[in-house]
């Protein structure tokens, strides 16, 4: 597994990280016993970083993690905060970011948080000063070691990086999500900020494994946010259409298939190989998957960009590029 040093994260992480948004909930029911037996599979690939929040199944997801880092912990752990209050600048304020802190320290038993992200916050958030007045606080108090933001949009994305305390930029980042490559990337190379690619599978369709008439439970995200009635429509298929990339995943599968890989080893090895790209989070929902998730992190070099552009400016970036 390659690791990533970088400046202001503090220490080098996984290449391929483990998201666990599924651990909580939003993806169908994942017992305890195989969430855990996910955890295991992926520290003993070479994992090091998990990717979890407040939110996920109300804590389930953190306090599972917790349990699990009681003998495991030099995994570092990054949780986020802020979605459970009314998306307003007030409500991101010291009392409730100490609150937050605290439900997410006893959740996760730890006395300082290794990484705390603003999940997904207005963008009148990410330009008040008094917010991270607040979040350096917070360090200055132990109760944080550092922080960083969780964005929908690229324009979100500058603006946190440009913030000198800001350790990482969380984003959107795939083969159908494109934009940050433009500028974001390299902004964040050249502060030393971290960037965690999130919904690296584009909520599996990546996987080459869906078809047009593929359906989801009835508590998945993909059914009931597929037009964004729950939360930035963005967080589900990447926000393209589905039809669209089923047919564009199934073009990806070939070109991952004549680099003798499965469709989502390539999508992630490609994914974490890209200049500024710290490490990638996927979820997965069994041990199979986790391994072959970590495994993408000790692929030889991959030249798919110039394919990956064409597939990307053919079917998506009309309805997606200016969008986030």
């Amino acid at each position: 597994m390659r690791t990533t040093p970088v400046t202001r994260l503090g220490r080098p992480v996984s290449a391929i990280g483990l998201g666990t948004w599924q651990l909580g909930a939003d993806w169908g029911d994942v017992s305890e016993a195989d969430a855990t037996a996910i955890l295991e599979a992926s520290v003993a690939a070479g994992v090091t970083i998990f990717d979890t929040a407040d939110v996920y199944g109300d804590g389930r997801s953190e306090q599972i993690i917790g349990r699990f880092a009681k003998s495991h912990p030099d995994v570092f752990i990054a949780t986020k905060m802020g979605r459970r209050a009314e998306q307003t600048v007030e409500n991101y304020s010291m009392e409730n970011f100490r609150a937050w802190a605290d439900r997410s320290r006893t959740n996760l038993g730890m006395d300082t948080l290794d990484l705390v992200q603003l999940h997904c916050p207005p963008s009148a958030v990410i330009e008040s000063d008094a917010v991270f007045d607040n979040l350096d606080a917070l360090v200055a108090d132990g109760v944080i070691a550092r922080y960083g933001v969780s964005v929908e949009t690229s324009a979100q994305a500058l603006a946190a990086i440009a913030r000198p305390g800001v350790a990482n930029v969380q984003i959107i980042l795939n083969a159908f999500r494109l934009k940050p490559l433009d500028a974001v990337l390299p902004a964040a190379i050249d502060a030393g900020v971290a960037i965690i690619a999130r919904v690296p599978l584009a909520s599996g369709l990546l996987s080459g494994k869906y078809t047009k008439n593929t359906t989801f439970a009835a508590d998945d995200h993909r059914t009931y946010n597929r037009h964004g009635e729950a939360f930035d429509v963005g967080e589900t298929f990447s926000g393209v259409d589905f039809e669209k990339g089923v047919a564009a995943a199934q073009e990806f599968s070939a070109l991952a298939e004549e680099a003798g890989l499965t469709a989502p080893v390539a999508a992630l090895a490609w994914l974490s190989q890209l200049p500024g790209v710290t490490t990638v989070i996927p979820g997965a929902r069994n041990v199979a998957q986790a391994e072959a998730n970590a495994s993408a992190g000790a692929v030889a070099p991959l030249d798919l960009t110039p394919q990956i552009r064409e597939l990307y400016d053919r079917y998506f970036r009309a309805e997606v590029h200016e969008r986030w």
